[in-house]
């Protein structure tokens, strides 16, 4: 039987949708993936020192993958930088370094302890103390010392507000600043990454994706991910709302108990104040159904967005993300 077809506004026959092959027909993440290789490939030829920001999170976990398919089969061509504030989980370090071993990515590594122990960051003390913030400095001190031009990032509009005005390539200035005069338009898929002398990039290639599309791309591609992410016992204390882990970093202070809970962690980063979740999802499968039916977003349980209503504006431009 013929396919009946169908005149657009001007007139002309077109073939319905459903006539066109099924290979032709694309899924959203099929759409997100290529936007995400497209801008992975404008960087590598913009730009001559890119790296990969990685925190061993979810979202930096599907940047390597898309980095791989990117420029398969040759080795992609930047590699992996780690800021590690010294009050990482275990779990988070010995996935980075299983990692980067399986796809022989190169890896960076960079120490809060060595801006702290060099005088250029303070340790923060008493109850709350967090290395999070003092990330910023080892970042931008590793940057100036790499020469490093563009630095992907895995920054999502969906996490939160500051983030959600973000562009695809974000300018920063010679001292690794955010100031949105300075943001160059972006039309359609056109990216501009021209720069002065000492100014760099953070791009975001995961920028139109949501948590959903991350777990329905991490199931889809069957991505490893750390089994932070899935539900798990382990020693917790309430502070602050939220969801502690016990740790030579997180102790139990004056009024507070800890408790054995079966928990997971919606994002993985500083352990200081990255709070858990009480879930029983031990699956892929299992985390998009609970995310699918959450209440609260993804980083309502972190302590570092708390701090005060504008706590990630203001870590943006200081050139944290």
């Amino acid at each position: 039987m013929q396919a009946t077809l169908i005149k657009d506004p001007a007139g002309e026959e077109q073939a319905p949708a459903a006539s066109f092959p099924a290979s032709y027909r694309k899924s959203h993440l099929d759409l997100l993936e290529s936007e995400a290789i497209h801008v992975m490939r404008e960087v590598a030829a913009q730009f001559e020192r890119p790296h990969l920001l990685f925190s061993g999170g979810k979202d930096s976990i599907v940047m390597v993958h898309l980095a791989r398919k990117a420029f398969w089969p040759a080795p992609f061509p930047f590699p992996l930088l780690h800021i590690d504030t010294g009050h990482n989980f275990p779990e988070t370090i010995e996935f980075r370094d299983w990692l980067a071993a399986e796809t022989g990515a190169g890896l960076v590594v960079r120490y809060v302890q060595d801006s702290i122990d060099q005088g250029r960051a303070v340790e923060e003390t008493g109850p709350g103390a967090s290395r999070n913030a003092l990330q910023t400095v080892t970042l931008l001190d590793a940057l100036r010392e790499l020469k490093v031009d563009a630095a992907f990032g895995g920054g999502r509009r969906d996490e939160e507000k500051a983030r959600a005005k973000e562009r695809f390539f974000s300018h920063r200035d010679a001292f690794g600043q955010w100031d949105p005069r300075n943001q160059r338009p972006e039309l359609w898929s056109l990216y501009n990454g021209r720069k002065a002398p000492g100014e760099n990039f953070r791009v975001f290639p995961l920028s139109n994706w949501t948590e959903m599309d991350v777990w329905q791309y991490i199931a889809r591609e069957r991505i490893a991910v750390p089994s932070l992410y899935f539900s798990h016992r382990r020693e917790v204390v309430m502070r602050d709302g939220q969801w502690l882990a016990r740790s030579p970093w997180v102790t139990v202070e004056a009024g507070e108990t800890a408790e054995e809970r079966t928990v997971r962690f919606r994002t993985v980063g500083d352990a200081t104040c990255t709070g858990a979740v009480e879930s029983a999802a031990a699956s892929v499968e299992e985390i998009i159904v609970e995310i699918a039916a959450a209440r609260v977003t993804e980083r309502g349980g972190r302590a570092d967005d708390r701090r005060s209503e504008a706590a990630m504006e203001d870590r943006k431009r200081q050139g944290y993300f």
